[in-house]
C-alpha cells in the first residue's frame, strides 16, 4: 500500500477513486474504462502541479518518504558482484554504513552508503542511518584500501545526520567525523558521492567531500535539519517549515550557489513512486560524473577535490 505525505491527500484521494471504479468493474458488466482514464489524466496532471512547485520543507518530507530506495537498494541494483567489507578494526561494526567492493559498468569500484533501512526491524538495526564514530572509522579504512588500490569511490549518502548519542561521543564522534572528511580530501583516487535522501549535517559531509558530487532531485542536504535548526532560531521545533525555507538545502538552490555539481532528475512524484527509474537514473548520472576523472593524475584529481572545496562560498565576493 503507497504511503502519502500530507500535501499529497488531493493526489490520494483520486487514486482511491480509481482503485474504488477499478475494484466495482472487475467481474462485472459495468463499462468504467472512459472514468477510469478521465481520472488517471486527472490524477496525473495533479501530480505534476504538485511535484512542480514544492516548497522545501516539502522536498524535506519527500526526501525522508519511507518507501523512498535506500542505499541497498542502489547497491543491489547498481553494483555486481559486491562483496561487502566489515568494520573499522578498532572497535565495532557500525551497520549504519555499509560499504565493499564491487563492479559498477565494468568497472572495479569501492561503495559506501549510509543505509536506514526499509522497515522497523532493519531501520533499528541500521539505527535509521546514524553512524557512530565506529561507522566512519571504518568508511575510512574502506577508503584507504580502495586508494591503496587504485579504485575509484562511490559514497551514497542518505543521513539526518551523525548518531549525537553519549557513547558515540565518548567514542570521539567529532573526531572521526573529521579525519572521515580528511580522507575524502586526501584521496588520489576519484570520488563520486550522490546524496540519495538526506544529507544531514557533518554526518553527509564526512563522505560527500568529492570531486563530484550529485543530488536526486527532492534530496536535501544541509548542516543542520530544519527541525533542529528551528529548535536554535526560534526555540520551537514548529517552526522547521521557516527553518526549512531559509536554509537554502535544496538541490536547486546548493546547484546555484555551487555546492554541488548536478541534479539527477527524478520520476514524477519522486524516487519512492518508481525507485526502478530512479536507480537507473542515478546509475547513469553516476557513470557520467565517474568517467571524466579515469584519465586525471591522482594528484590532480586530489588537487582539484581541494580546491573545489577551498573555493565554496567565494562566489560574488570578488
Amino acid at each position: 500500500m503507497r504511503t502519502f505525505l500530507e500535501f499529497e491527500k488531493p493526489i490520494a484521494e483520486l487514486e482511491g477513486k480509481i482503485a474504488e471504479l477499478r475494484h466495482m468493474g472487475s467481474g462485472s458488466d459495468l463499462d468504467i474504462a472512459d472514468e477510469v482514464a478521465r481520472l488517471q489524466v486527472k490524477m496525473e496532471k495533479l501530480l505534476k502541479q504538485t511535484y512542480a512547485k514544492l516548497t522545501p520543507w516539502q522536498k524535506t518530507q519527500v526526501a525522508r518518504h519511507p518507501d523512498r530506495p535506500r542505499a541497498l537498494d542502489y547497491i543491489n541494483r547498481l553494483i555486481g558482484d559486491f562483496v561487502p567489507l566489515a568494520g573499522d578494526r578498532l572497535y565495532s561494526e557500525d551497520p549504519a554504513i555499509v560499504g565493499g567492493l564491487g563492479r559498477f559498468r565494468g568497472h572495479s569500484v569501492m561503495v559506501l552508503g549510509q543505509e536506514k533501512g526499509n522497515d522497523t526491524q532493519s531501520r533499528v538495526r541500521h539505527n535509521f542511518g546514524m553512524p557512530r564514530p565506529e561507522g566512519y572509522r571504518k568508511a575510512i579504512r574502506l577508503m584507504r584500501l580502495a586508494d591503496r588500490f587504485r579504485i575509484p569511490v562511490v559514497t551514497l549518502v542518505d543521513t539526518p545526520g551523525a548518531y549525537p548519542g553519549k557513547d558515540a561521543e565518548a567514542r570521539g564522534q567529532a573526531e572521526a567525523i573529521a579525519r572521515s572528511i580528511e580522507t575524502c580530501l586526501d584521496l588520489r583516487v576519484p570520488l563520486i558521492s550522490a546524496v540519495i535522501g538526506e544529507g544531514g549535517s557533518g554526518g553527509a559531509i564526512a563522505l560527500a567531500a568529492a570531486n563530484t558530487v550529485l543530488m536526486l532531485e527532492h534530496s536535501v542536504y544541509s548542516v543542520i535539519s530544519p527541525e533542529g535548526c528551528a529548535s536554535i532560531l526560534w526555540r520551537s521545533g514548529e517552526e522547521a517549515e521557516q527553518a526549512a525555507d531559509a536554509l537554502r538545502l535544496t538541490a536547486d538552490d546548493l546547484m546555484a550557489l555551487d555546492v554541488i555539481d548536478d541534479v539527477v532528475t527524478e520520476p514524477m512524484g519522486g524516487a519512492h513512486r518508481d525507485p526502478d527509474a530512479a536507480v537507473a537514473a542515478l546509475g547513469d548520472a553516476l557513470d557520467a560524473a565517474l568517467m571524466p576523472w579515469f584519465n586525471v593524475e591522482g594528484g590532480v584529481a586530489r588537487a582539484r577535490r581541494r580546491e573545489k572545496f577551498l573555493e565554496m562560498g567565494q562566489k560574488g565576493l570578488a
